[in-house]
Order: structure tokens, then sequence, then C-alpha cells
């Protein structure tokens, strides 16, 4: 099981600090933004203790194929209505490939946007519109990953459909892949507790080869609430029997899994988190 969580990028050990804090919740892989997901301020990759980082990563068996990067939120490739916001997003995007090219990493998460009311079928478009310009000028090698999305709002990729239009009109699909959220699925409208029909699905309309990493997180809203609001794993309305069984599901096994579940009491719940999930016995970590 290659399992791990989102941890953070800062202080004087950067990327460094990044791989000791995955270590020490017992995570094989992590998921970490190159810089703050709310700005565009960056530091320069050379600063990142990235040779320091890779050489503990070597160290302690983890693989850089499964380490995942996430776009910052404030990229929106689906928006028409103010012609800066997506410039902002493609130029921006362009320079978060370029960092992950320069670390080293493979796998980019990218929530694909919101349309902001000016319909799906707009929106969808315009993301598509934007990957190209993208993708036909970058050296990253590796691929984007689009996540699966709630339908909060105007959000878009809530279904595999979705997802997959966007796919099959970039002029590039063999540099996308999917991002498959665990709470944002449920909360679109996806039964996960049959969820070998949910992977068939998927296959059949996106492709299983296409699934380059989970967020496995619980939800707090009922299915088909379309919010968006993760909770702990076992403590929201998917379950611990549910989330433990995608956890181990045969067909996952060489898939990252990457928690974002809630800080409890500010503190992160991921080492507890992931010992029960190899364990595969729950404990209430919110008593």
């Amino acid at each position: 099981m290659i399992i791990g969580c989102h941890v953070s990028m800062s202080g004087k050990d950067m990327l460094l600090g990044s791989v000791k804090e995955a270590l020490s919740y017992g995570a094989n892989t992590f998921m970490f933004y190159t810089g703050a997901p709310q700005n565009t301020r960056r530091k320069p990759v050379s600063e990142l203790k990235v040779d320091e980082a890779k050489a503990l990563m070597k160290e302690n068996h983890i693989s850089l194929d499964h380490v995942v990067v996430h776009a910052p939120y404030i990229i929106n490739l689906a928006n028409t209505v103010k012609e800066e916001t997506f410039q902002l997003a493609v130029d921006f995007l362009k320079q978060e490939l370029e960092r992950c090219q320069e670390i080293g990493t493979s796998i980019l998460v990218l929530h694909p946007g919101s349309h902001v009311k000016a319909g799906e079928e707009v929106g969808l478009n315009q993301i598509v519109k934007g990957l190209n310009e993208v993708l036909k000028e970058t050296t990253y090698q590796g691929k984007i990953a689009l996540e699966t999305m709630a339908g909060k709002g105007s959000e878009l990729g809530k279904t595999f459909e979705e997802i997959q239009y966007i796919i099959s009109h970039c002029d590039y699909p063999e540099k996308l892949g999917v991002c498959l959220d665990t709470c944002h699925i449920h909360d679109a409208g996806y039964d996960l507790t049959h969820f070998d029909d949910v992977l068939d699905k998927f296959d059949q309309v996106i492709g299983l080869d296409r699934l380059l990493v989970v967020h496995l997180n619980d939800s707090k809203n009922i299915c088909h609430a379309r919010k968006d609001r993760h909770a702990n794993i076992g403590q929201g309305y998917i379950g611990f029997e549910t989330l433990n069984m995608i956890c181990h599901h045969e067909k996952l096994k060489d898939v990252p899994i990457i928690l974002e579940t809630p800080y409890i009491d500010k503190k992160p719940p991921y080492k507890e988190e992931i010992a029960m999930l190899k364990n595969q016995t729950f404990e209430d970590i919110l008593k």
C-alpha cells in the first residue's frame, strides 16, 4: 500500500522538512504545494533543499514517482468571465509545471475549475483551451491529474463524463490523468459502498490506466450533497469500512493514496489515521 498525506513545506528545511514530516506519520509517500496555495509568491527551487530531501527519501524507500504536488487553488482555467483570471491561471500553471520538472516530481493534481455561471459546456471548453495553451509550451515530463470534484457552486469535474470530456478534447491527452477524491465523488453522488461498480464506471468512461492518485477522505455530508466538507477517516458518512476497503483494493495497489483529513485540536491526525488503515482497525481519534 502506497499511503501518505498532505504535508507542509516551510521553515529552513523546506522540502527536506516535508519528507521528515511524512516519515513521522509512518507514510511512504506525501503531497505538498511548491508554495502557498492562495498566492503566486514562490521561492526558487534552488532554495527548497531538494537534493537533501531526495537523499532522505531514498534512504527510507520513498519513490519520487509516488510523490504528488498539488496545484494552487487560485488557478481557474474554466473562467471565461474575466480574461485576466484565465490568463493568470495559464501562466501560473505553466510556472508550476516547470517547478515540478525542476524538482523531479511527475504528478501535479489540478482542480479543473469553475465556470462562474457561464455554463458547463462553456467552462469545459475553456479548461480545454487553457490546458492546450499550457501543455504546448511546457517541458514537463509528468502528468496533470485532474481532480474529481464535489460539484459545489459552478465546479466542473463533478462527473467522470466531465473529466473525460476535458481529456478527450485536449490536444495532449497523453499528459492528463485523474485524481479520485473519495469525499468529492461521494458528495457528487457516487455510492462508494459499491466501489467495484464505481471503479467499473470509471474504467468505462475514463480508463483505469489514467488513475494516478487517490485522495482518501471521509465526508461530513450525505451522498449527493455537493458540498465538499472533508471528515476524518471513519468519522463521516462514507465510514471506515468503505474507506478501508478502498485503501486496500487490489486495483489501487500501485496508486498513491493521500489523506487530506481535517486537523484535530490544531494537530494533524495522519499518524493515527495511517496506522488505522495499515492495521485495518478503526479507532475513534476524536474522543
